[in-house]
This record gives structure tokens, C-alpha cells and sequence, in this order.
């Protein structure tokens, strides 16, 4: 089942907000490192670098504000709150390449997307290909789906 293994990239959940600052994507790296973290976890590894500096409630001001962006929650056990994210690395970054592409194609016309394609090398458009491949095969067992339905 092609298919599934396709649509499996894209989660059913997506953050209210894709867009991240640095330092909100830095501490998202980190959790998604660490499963579930604490501020002290996260400050601790930033501060590994002796390079770096950072105050506390900087980390905890990042983290309120991915949660807000629905990339974190946030659980309180007694007197300690962990977070954990919300999608997967992968995930995300299936996310960010749909955005992408999402953004490309509605500000392109058939012609910039067929230029653009066009000056691609040979690898890439063999890439193209067995998307395009993969395109009908999702439709073609959608549609067999659906007859069964």
C-alpha cells in the first residue's frame, strides 16, 4: 500500500503557526533530542556551549510561546511541568516541505513551474518522475477504495 506509506508524512495534526524564530527552533531540536524535557534540561544543554549564554525565563518564555504556536504541550506532575512536542521531527519537516511547495505553486504560473522544472538536472528530474509515479498510484488505489466502499 503505497498509499499509506504517502499520506503517513503528512500528520493530521499541524501547528497553529510553522514559522519559527531560531531560538524557538533550537529548543524544539532539543525536545525532540530529549522525548520530554524540563526547563533545566533545556537550559543545561544550551548552556553546555560555554559560548553561549541564556537566561532561564528566556527558555521558559520560548517554551509558552510554542506552545501557543501548538508545536509543544505542556504537562504539570506535582510542582514540575515537562513538554514534549506535539509532531515529529519528521513530521515537521513534511510539513515545511508541503508549505513550501503549497507557497511555489501558488505564486507560480504554469510557466515559471515548467521553466523551473526545465533547469533541473537529470537526478532531479527522475525525482519528479517517482513523485509523479507515486501521485497516480495514491490515486489510482484511492479511487479503488472508494469502489469498495
Amino acid at each position: 500500500m503505497p498509499y499509506l506509506l504517502l499520506m503517513a508524512a503528512l500528520p493530521n495534526y499541524r501547528p497553529k503557526q510553522l514559522s519559527l524564530g531560531s531560538l524557538e527552533a533550537e529548543i524544539l531540536g532539543i525536545i525532540w533530542d530529549l522525548e520530554i524535557a524540563t526547563v533545566k534540561d533545556i537550559h543545561d544543554r544550551i548552556l553546555s556551549d560555554p559560548n553561549r549564554e541564556l537566561a532561564y525565563t528566556s527558555v521558559t518564555t520560548v517554551l509558552n510561546r510554542l506552545v501557543k504556536k501548538g508545536w509543544l504541550t505542556c504537562d504539570k506532575q506535582e510542582r514540575s511541568f515537562t513538554w514534549r512536542a506535539l509532531v515529529s521531527r519528521q513530521q515537521a519537516k513534511a510539513l515545511h516541505s508541503y508549505e513550501q511547495l503549497n507557497q511555489f505553486l501558488a505564486v507560480s504560473n504554469p510557466d515559471v513551474v515548467a521553466a523551473f522544472a526545465d533547469s533541473l538536472d537529470q537526478t532531479s528530474v527522475e525525482q519528479l518522475e517517482a513523485i509523479a509515479e507515486k501521485l497516480r498510484a495514491v490515486r489510482k488505489a484511492r479511487e479503488s477504495d472508494e469502489c469498495i466502499s
